[in-house]
């Protein structure tokens, strides 16, 4: 008996079984065996697109843009304040002769 290779579901074909268990038109072992997955798993993508399914129209539902681009501006002003941090302390380390010179 061979075992079958673990399989990686797109997020589209997840949503597609999602929406057909929500459906009710067919059971669970009719979906399960329509499209090749346990019926335990069809439950668990249900649930999961019931309970995400509010923020898609809740505020900023439609994409995250503008958090991404607030999330860029305050990471780079960490990586600049980071780098002068590391800067200093490596003259510091570098003169009193606890850091070598060849890094």
């Amino acid at each position: 008996m061979s075992r079958r290779t673990r399989r990686n579901h797109t997020p589209a074909f997840k949503a597609k079984v999602a929406l057909a268990a929500v459906k009710g038109d067919r059971t669970l072992a009719q979906l399960a065996e329509q499209f090749d997955v346990h019926p335990n798993q069809i439950t668990a993508w249900k649930a999961q697109l019931e309970s995400k399914a509010a923020d898609a129209f809740g505020p900023g539902g439609g994409s995250g843009a503008e958090q991404a681009a607030i999330d860029v501006k305050s990471l780079h002003a960490k990586i600049g304040e980071l780098t002068l941090e590391n800067d200093f302390l490596e003259g510091a380390l570098t003169k009193a002769g606890l850091l070598s010179a060849k890094r």
